[in-house]
């Protein structure tokens, strides 16, 4: 059963990161959201994997995908992805150095707090390990999107 701090950590994790986009254009969500999504097909499937191999740990007793894993993918993931490419497609650094800090707070700063919070910690992933987990994703995000872009150029 889902504690009470839990589930209303699920509720947050997913919709305020969707809410987030309302400060965007319509036409800049558009652009990036199929690059989005293919990042967020991803994300599960990793989150499949590395519920299988026991990489973190829910501090709740079932142990469930849906409820655990499932809205970290799709919450955080998409929206992200949309912002990080709007402020940073076409200048391939930034974008590197943008998504190194995403994932350096997350994997070595907001864990300690979703692990204070008995929400996750990390079993069989160190801190290192679980932030090339998170960021070898971006340089996926970046070539679809540039695959994304390539293709409208040649429909022209």
């Amino acid at each position: 059963m889902l504690s009470k701090r839990h589930k209303l950590f699920n509720v947050a994790i997913i919709v305020i990161p969707w809410l987030s986009l309302l400060f965007l254009r319509k036409r800049e969500v558009k652009r990036f959201s199929f690059a989005g999504v293919v990042i967020v097909i991803f994300e599960i499937i990793n989150h499949l994997i590395g519920h299988k191999r026991n990489w973190w740990k829910f501090y709740d007793k079932r142990n469930s995908f849906i409820k655990n894993e499932l809205p970290f993918s799709i919450g955080p993931y998409m929206p992200m992805s949309i912002w990080l490419l709007k402020y940073s497609y076409g200048n391939f650094k930034k974008f590197v150095g943008l998504n190194v800090i995403a994932d350096g707070v997350f994997a070595f700063l907001l864990m300690d707090i979703l692990k204070k919070l008995k929400i996750i910690r990390l079993k069989r992933l160190n801190r290192i390990q679980f932030f090339i987990y998170l960021h070898y994703k971006a340089y996926i995000l970046y070539g679809v999107q540039y695959l994304v872009e390539n293709k409208r150029v040649f429909r022209r």
